[in-house]
């Protein structure tokens, strides 16, 4: 695995936790921060595996473009793209006054985020 790949891993990793960290904490919890670091965990995995693929992609958040960009190569991640659909709204939706995230969305994210995980990390 080369160095580039290596770090869009570390960073999705790291918005991972951060994910389950806002979404758990007890005190004072940042679900909008829960929602947004979901789909940024899923967009870094789903960016490392294109690069791993050699399939290029522009910048962006829709996680549903990166899903149709996987499937050339991993045509049983289809199911995937409710998840997706889910997820790539977070990247945006929260991160100005007018709506916040409560504890259900953030764990209808959080939810999403793990269940495509395993499949993604495979791939890796």
């Amino acid at each position: 695995m080369n160095g580039q790949i290596k770090e869009w891993i570390a960073k999705a990793d790291g918005d991972f936790v951060s994910a389950l960290r806002e979404y758990r904490a007890r005190k004072n919890p940042n679900y909008d921060s829960a929602c947004f670091h979901a789909q940024q965990c899923i967009e870094k995995y789903l960016k490392a595996v294109l690069i791993k693929n050699r399939i290029p992609f522009s910048k962006g958040h829709d996680l549903e473009v990166l899903l149709d960009r996987c499937l050339a190569v991993y045509p049983l991640w289809e199911p995937m793209r409710d998840d997706m659909q889910l997820l790539t709204q977070y990247a945006v939706q929260f991160r100005y006054p007018g709506e916040s995230a409560d504890k259900e969305e953030a764990g209808k994210a959080v939810a999403a985020m793990k269940r495509s995980l395993a499949d993604i990390r495979r791939a890796l």
